[in-house]
């Protein structure tokens, strides 16, 4: 097909044709949300597929977060709305890591790497996050990493 922005776009234009509702709002978003990225700083720029995963990424967070909020606050309606977006955004990004992944990709990172103690929490994170790239939250990685460091 080509670019990821580009699947967004022709499965935007596919879900307005059969009017699914859901999906057509959260699409608009998330291509809007791209949009914005690519004109965010001093000069318009074509985001690379990274970027636009990350970008998702973002936008699978917040309805992650909307939804935990709405739930806490009673709001069945909007939790459901919520959900339903993030599962039209899941179906874009990679496969999230299982714990025991996590856990394996963390350890060979941190013994190829030479890291211990907790002053290599930075460095460490730098390196597993790149390996992680999109696939696990920041906060849940850096549990594991700190957890493994000690």
């Amino acid at each position: 097909m080509g670019t990821l922005k580009d699947r967004l776009t022709e499965d935007l234009r596919t879900a307005m044709k059969a009017r699914e509702a859901i999906t057509t709002a959260t699409l608009r978003m998330a291509l809007a949300s791209v949009r914005n990225a690519e004109v965010a700083g001093k000069a318009a720029r074509e985001l690379s597929d990274e970027q636009v995963l990350g970008v998702l990424t973002k936008e699978a967070k917040k309805r992650r977060e909307a939804a935990d909020a709405y739930e806490q606050a009673g709001r069945t309606e909007l939790v459901e709305r919520e959900r339903a977006e993030l599962e039209v955004l899941n179906g874009y990004l990679p496969t999230p890591l299982s714990d025991e992944e996590l856990t394996e990709l963390v350890a060979q990172e941190l013994a190829s790497g030479g890291f211990s103690g907790p002053s290599a929490m930075g460095p460490a994170m730098k390196a597993v996050q790149a390996k992680v790239a999109g696939r696990a939250e920041g906060a849940q990685v850096a549990a594991e990493v700190r957890r493994q460091l000690g």
